[in-house]
């Protein structure tokens, strides 16, 4: 759930990139590498093709071919260009067979790391936080003390390989179709999860215009999936509400008044 880290540097070629991470306490070369070969068998062409790995370097290094296109993160996403990343989506959510995605590792920020990872945060929200947010983050810990049903329900949804980070820059659009980068944070998950973190993610509204009723239309749910859509969208705008409301005001990452505005988005969702 990329919100700004730095957990890798990037090398550019013409036709190759270069990641070397920073950052592997959850194994994010070997979830990249993996990701990408799991693709290379069973989606070629949707992501990146595996050059080389040094899975064991200082640091460790993923090489693969560069991407045609330019993110559709910073400006207005087109009707057509929501339709091609739909078509992509699905794509990756088909491409690898549900028995193999689920014999993969949880993807990071798991439902269950999410909710973890709320709780704990919102013990760490400071008394000067505005009463808006206070008041949206209340609201939503109650919400999750419910335990709601369609979130208990993640083991009975058909396991797929989840790109894992909805920063709609990492998909790229090259005038006709959109292609997916950055699987460091990819593992098992389920498609109404991965469309969650994809039209909950601040990028998809803090600097971007990205119609997400749009973009979801074009998938077929069913009433478990929306139930489940529904509630996985709650928990990601809770997840970025605090992560909007702990950011540091000395080096801010976001515009002023972002987190006020997340907690309306939340008590919408909540509503």
């Amino acid at each position: 759930m990329s919100s700004g880290w730095a957990t890798h540097d990037i090398e550019m070629t013409a036709t190759r990139v270069v990641k070397r991470f920073r950052s592997c306490s959850d194994r994010e070369p070997e979830r990249e590498w993996r990701a990408l070969l799991l693709l290379m068998r069973y989606a070629p062409d949707l992501a990146p093709a595996p050059l080389f790995a040094d899975l064991t370097g200082e640091p460790p290094v993923v090489v693969m071919s560069r991407l045609p296109g330019e993110p559709l993160r910073g400006a207005r996403v087109r009707p057509e260009q929501i339709k091609a990343m739909a078509r992509t989506v699905a794509g990756l959510f088909a491409a690898v067979p549900a028995a193999i995605a689920g014999q993969l590792p949880d993807r990071r920020w798991n439902q269950g790391e999410v909710e973890r990872t709320i709780r704990h945060w919102a013990r760490e929200l400071p008394a000067s936080a505005p009463d808006a947010i206070v008041a949206a983050v209340g609201d939503g810990l109650r919400w999750l003390d419910t335990g709601p049903r369609s979130l208990a329900a993640a083991a009975e949804a058909p396991a797929i390989l989840g790109q894992a980070d909805g920063n709609l820059a990492n998909f790229l659009w090259d005038g006709g179709r959109v292609r997916v980068v950055d699987f460091e944070d990819s593992g098992r998950s389920d498609r109404t999860y991965e469309l969650a973190d994809i039209v909950e993610h601040v990028a998809a509204w803090v600097d971007t215009e990205f119609d997400a009723a749009l973009f979801l239309s074009h998938f077929t749910l069913t009433g478990l999936e929306a139930r489940r859509l529904r509630d996985s969208r709650r928990l990601f705008a809770l997840l970025w509400l605090l992560v909007l409301a702990l950011e540091d005001p000395g080096r801010p990452r976001n515009p002023p008044g972002t987190a006020v505005r997340q907690a309306k988005r939340l008590l919408s969702l909540l509503s």
